[in-house]
């Protein structure tokens, strides 16, 4: 028997006729017999590999074979862009069958939402956050609704899992599991990513049932046509695309909103038919943008990584990468949008704009063609999501005391590993500043809680990421998109002008109370300002830069301008691969360069801000010493600092505070701790103290 043979024969029948499928994929078979018993499973290939449907098929043969009714299968996504995109593929498997499939995200209406409360559907699509509003509401009883849950499908799991939103997906299917009175089912899917193995035990962790992972073999034998060019600009980027590739589809990724809205511009001018796709579009932008690139033929999308996701955007040709991803993994991703007709192959050109994203762009393809890929590690000691949990515990309950935090999260992984002394900790803390208040032993929440997380019935709870202020774009009745109140300053004479997706629109009215922009368009083009902090490199990708400088042969993967321009800054920064560290001249200042990394550097800078009373500043590959600073007063603190025997003391401003939400309701020690663990790294900065130093 095979293992298609295994699944009900409705879903067969339906498969092989309604569908017209000849075959399933090997490793959907392999999929098959192992969700069939129940198994938890994590299922790895690239996108468009097959996933979804190696999930849902079995599960669906669960559903029919063993009765399933009510609400039994969420099917969770990190994005409202996927789950759109998903939702006609997964509602239509579910119709062939008789069964339904439903939609809740945040642009899921009072009535759609009213509809799957008071009839659930037997899959629901949705987000942590959506769940998590379930859970609090107190208009919805989440007692019957999740009662019947038997699995759960997490889609991009690495995406989760690689921040505290992982966390908090874990925190609340603990929840629904007590609701259920059962284990669900877990199965993630995922890109590739470096560590599998542990990324299936966060996955799995408290559950006894057995537990695979799924990793099949490159369906696409053939080397991957990847290719490194060096532009100097974003309008020389603009010009090669429009001369490459002409009458193919080609999806270029940019890593910011308003590089994406500048490079629609400089295309559109060039006549080249170009749409734009990022999140700070509107949900009917965003579809619009979609269904055109679908149906059209020569065309661009330019798109940020929101794109990265799997979001289906049909037969794609081409991938352009303006400058580069911050991982191997990232790469991956976009990358595996292409090949997917049979006899072509997936490609990716990159394109870089300036000196060091051409050199990070030729270490991430050297990290690639020797096998590498990044390891994902969920973020360390979460107290701040902890917090997050207990207030929805107790917003939701009217019985809810200190004692139950045990039985609805305690086999959360994080929270699991955390010293006992920890909640209480935590709970004296929120009681003191009148976050809880205790009525004969039942949580209640206090006044403070009410004035800072209010508002919207209390909206701000659901999410443990910290979003930026943003106004919204309208022309007319129709939502353009959103964007940062900076955008709309520093005007002072004309018509201040807008650049969003892909086009100029004037501003003719700000509701500031309101956060409306009111706009109509034009033929000018200006500039929209999004907030976000630059990308940290990983560590591995910032050695990977250093090593790109060391001289050999010019890759074949290189253009011939790429190849001159690395052979000139490998000449420019001979100095860089001496072993050690070294200090080069960068106008009135100078740079250390270690090649460690964000946190690394953060760390070296706190140690010299305690031995010489001056701020530096930190990046990914450097320290910016400051001008007042001179060499030899710098080479003298580090040989103090190499001497201590304990790091000097590490102090955090309010900003860091402010990057993680709920952190600043948290005591003061617990606080310090997550973001010692989170922003600092005293064991690397330890060792590059001690190598030798060299001054240019």
């Amino acid at each position: 028997m095979t293992a298609f043979d295994q699944l009900h024969p409705s879903l067969q029948h339906h498969i092989a006729n309604s569908l017209g499928w000849r075959e399933l994929r090997a490793f959907q078979q392999q999929v098959i017999p192992l969700v069939l018993a129940g198994s938890h499973a994590l299922i790895i290939a690239p996108t468009a590999g097959g996933k979804t449907e190696a999930a849902i098929f079995p599960m669906l043969s669960r559903m029919l074979s063993e009765n399933w009714r009510g609400l039994t299968v969420l099917y969770l996504c990190p994005t409202r862009a996927l789950l759109n995109n998903l939702h006609p593929r997964l509602q239509r498997y579910a119709q062939l069958l008789g069964r339904t499939c439903s939609l809740w995200h945040g642009d899921s209406s009072p009535a759609q939402r009213a509809q799957i409360t008071a009839d659930p559907p037997d899959i629901l699509l949705t987000t942590p956050e959506s769940l998590e509003l379930m859970l609090v509401s107190r208009k919805i009883d989440s007692l019957p609704l999740f009662a019947s849950i038997q699995a759960v499908i997490i889609d991009e799991l690495h995406a989760f899992a690689a921040d505290d939103r992982g966390c908090h997906l874990l925190s609340v299917l603990a929840r629904i599991g007590r609701l259920s009175n059962r284990d669900p089912q877990r199965i993630g899917l995922s890109a590739t990513v470096g560590n599998p193995s542990e990324l299936l035990s966060w996955l799995t962790a408290g559950s006894v049932a057995p537990a695979a992972t799924i990793h099949p073999a490159d369906p696409h034998p053939v080397q991957p046509d990847v290719q490194l060019d060096f532009t100097g600009s974003l309008k020389n980027a603009a010009v090669i695309i429009s001369r490459l590739h002409r009458g193919e589809k080609r999806l270029v990724f940019v890593d910011s909103r308003a590089r994406a809205e500048q490079l629609a511009i400089e295309l559109r001018n060039l006549e080249v038919q170009t749409f734009v796709s990022h999140s700070s579009l509107s949900k009917d932008q965003r579809l619009r943008t979609q269904e055109a690139f679908i149906s059209a033929r020569d065309c661009v999308i330019v798109a940020t990584s929101s794109m990265e996701l799997g979001v289906d955007i049909g037969d794609l040709d081409r991938v352009i990468q303006i400058d580069a991803p911050a991982s191997v993994a990232g790469f991956l991703q976009r990358m595996g949008r292409t090949g997917r007709r049979p006899d072509t192959r997936r490609n990716c050109l990159f394109l870089a704009t300036a000196e060091l994203p051409l050199l990070q762009a030729a270490a991430l393809i050297q990290l690639w063609s020797s096998g590498f890929v990044e390891n994902i590690t969920p973020p360390p000691l979460p107290y701040h999501v902890l917090v997050q949990q207990l207030l929805a515990l107790t917003l939701r309950s009217s019985d809810f005391s200190r004692h139950d935090c045990t039985a609805w999260i305690g086999s959360v992984p994080a929270f699991a590993t955390m010293p006992d002394s920890t909640v209480p900790l935590i709970f004296d803390h929120l009681i003191s500043a009148n976050f809880l208040c205790q009525d004969n032993g039942q949580l209640i929440l206090g006044p403070a809680a009410e004035r800072k997380l209010g508002y919207k019935h209390y909206c701000e709870l659901l999410s443990v990421i910290t979003s930026a202020p943003l106004m919204l774009v309208r022309h007319g009745r129709s939502e353009i998109g959103s964007v940062h109140p900076d955008s709309l300053l520093g005007r002072a004479n004309g018509p201040h002008i807008l650049s969003l997706a892909g086009h100029g629109w004037k501003v003719n009215h700000i509701d500031w109370k309101r956060k409306i922009v009111h706009v109509e368009p034009s033929p000018q083009h200006g500039r929209s300002r999004w907030t976000g902090s630059s990308s940290a490199l990983p560590p591995s990708l910032c050695a990977a830069m250093r090593e790109a400088l060391t001289p050999s042969d010019p890759s074949p993967l290189w253009s011939k301008r790429a190849a001159a321009r690395i052979t000139e800054l490998r000449q420019d920064l001979s100095p860089l691969v001496a072993p050690g560290t070294c200090v080069l001249p960068d106008g009135q200042s100078h740079l250390w360069w270690t090649f460690a990394g964000i946190k690394a550097n953060a760390t070296l800078a706190q140690y010299l801000h305690a031995a010489t009373g001056h701020a530096c500043d930190p990046f990914n590959l450097w320290l910016r010493l400051p001008e007042e600073l001179s060499v030899q007063e710098f080479s003298q603190a580090l040989e103090t600092l190499r001497h201590q025997n304990q790091p000097p003391a590490i102090q955090f401003s309010r900003s860091q505070t402010d990057l993680l939400k709920f952190a600043d309701l948290l005591p003061p020690s617990l606080l310090h701790e997550l973001l010692l663990a989170r922003q600092t790294d005293h064991h690397r900065a330890q060792q590059l103290l001690q190598l030798p130093i060299h001054i240019a």
